[in-house]
């Protein structure tokens, strides 16, 4: 007499997959998500590390040099017309973007960690997101608050940086 069960079989549900996210803060109030098949890493660096470059939009930090390879550095939340985050940091969370052959260094206010959401749980962007369109993909909601799913590659090729991409296309 055999006295082993047999587990049902698991029902696939379909349809449904999960994602990895990057969970960040942009400033005090403004949490949003990237997938994290564009996130490289995670770095703190000071200030004092970056090098400023004149004629370029307030949003453009400067550069960095990491790992032998010249990054530009970018304030997310400038870029996206969020108000800057009530303190100045000494030092910078930089969270390393790659899409395509684009590497963009984004500064944010700090780094929550990885979250995983069903890409079911993705709703449309609402009103209180209209003005990051078109950088929102939509917005997930984590207990009581609302989660801003970013498109990496609308950051990426953002207009707002439309000088660093001439002088990235004058180096090829």
């Amino acid at each position: 007499m055999d006295n082993s069960q047999i587990a049902p079989p698991i029902e696939p549900e379909e349809n449904k997959t999960v994602d990895s996210y990057l969970s960040f803060y942009l400033n005090d109030e403004t949490r949003a998500l990237l997938l994290m098949k564009y996130a490289q890493e995670i770095i703190v660096v000071p200030q004092s590390r970056l090098t400023p470059m004149p004629n370029m939009p307030e949003c453009v930090l400067g550069l960095l040099n990491r790992r032998s390879r010249v990054l530009w550095v970018v304030n997310l939340a400038q870029l996206l017309h969020l108000p800057a985050p009530d303190s100045i940091a000494q030092q910078y969370q930089i969270v390393i973007m790659q899409v395509e052959q684009v590497k963009l260094g984004l500064v944010v206010q700090s780094v929550k960690g990885v979250t995983h959401f069903s890409s079911k749980s993705n709703q449309e962007p609402t009103e209180l997101l209209s003005y990051l369109a078109p950088y929102a993909n939509g917005c997930m909601t984590q207990g009581d608050e609302n989660l801003i799913v970013l498109e990496a590659k609308e950051i990426a090729y953002s207009p707002n940086l439309k000088p660093i991409s001439c002088l990235e296309q004058a180096r090829i």
